[in-house]
């Protein structure tokens, strides 16, 4: 419980707004998002997710690359940095790094539906004999960054929802085009994300993430949440929309048996890995 005391004490401290100067360096640098010119920015957070999976239906893709939540926290409750928090976006609007994944597998040995018209079936196969198989899968952000709910204090105690974190999944390949998603902005991934064990429905059975450990540094300006493990696999997923363009309404459907979506509650997991960073807004602003 000292960690735990020693980040609310931290975290009642970071309450006053800076004013904006000269980019941050050293450890803060990383904080060069945060809107420390907003009065409402109580603290800034990076979180970093570097490993871990999503799976929607019966596609699992692995996180390999670096994924970046950023911004600053909100106390929706003045004065209580332990209640509930809201995120302020990043200065740049990239809230939520645009981070492709390679979905293993792809279209590879996948064959145009004897359904379609011929056009759109050759096009395909064409598309893939041409050696074009791979598929991408970048995770959106689906609502404004004040949706996302981060709470520090949920993290180490392992109790409650450590992130809410509203989804939609964007697949990428030729053919799919440019506007291919799992989920959408009115029908988003909802996730709900613990340190602690889920209560999933069936047929998921409960997992259990972990806290991480704790450094805080630079007298109790910036705190590092080292190594946790965020989780949830009670979301539903909704189904497939926008791909191949004007051709959508047959190719989401085919999209939808290949990821086998839409998926209720209980079919469906995240896991996220990694660690997550705060610092005090006027530390931040220092030259």
């Amino acid at each position: 419980m000292k960690r735990l005391f020693l980040a609310c004490a931290v975290l009642a401290a970071l309450m006053l707004p800076a004013t904006a100067s000269a980019a941050p360096t050293g450890e803060y640098a990383r904080f060069a998002k945060c809107p420390i010119s907003n009065p409402a920015t109580n603290a800034c957070v990076v979180a970093e997710t570097v490993s871990g999976v999503v799976t929607t239906g019966n596609k699992s893709v692995p996180i390999v690359n670096k994924v970046t939540l950023q911004g600053g926290l909100h106390y929706v409750v003045p004065g209580e940095p332990l209640g509930e928090t809201e995120l302020i976006a990043a200065t740049d609007g990239n809230t939520l790094s645009k981070t492709p994944q390679p979905v293993p597998g792809g279209l590879l040995g996948v064959t145009a539906p004897s359904w379609w018209p011929k056009f759109l079936r050759d096009l395909f196969n064409q598309t893939i004999n041409e050696g074009f198989t791979g598929v991408t899968a970048t995770v959106e952000l689906a609502a404004p960054a004040s949706a996302v709910k981060l709470s520090l204090f949920n993290t180490l105690t392992a109790h409650g929802t450590a992130l809410t974190l509203p989804v939609k999944v964007k697949l990428g390949n030729p053919f799919l085009g440019s506007s291919c998603y799992i989920g959408s902005n009115s029908s988003p991934l909802q996730l709900k994300l613990t340190s602690g064990t889920t209560a999933p429905p069936a047929p998921n059975k409960p997992i259990t993430g972990s806290p991480g450990s704790l450094e805080v540094k630079d007298e109790q300006a910036l705190i590092i949440n080292k190594n946790n493990k965020l989780v949830d696999n009670s979301f539903a997923v909704s189904g497939a929309n926008g791909c191949g363009g004007l051709f959508s309404f047959l190719i989401d459907p085919f999209v939808e048996s290949i990821v086998g979506v839409p998926s209720p509650a209980g079919t469906n997991t995240a896991i996220l890995e990694g660690t997550t960073y705060l610092a005090d807004p006027k530390k931040v602003a220092e030259p």
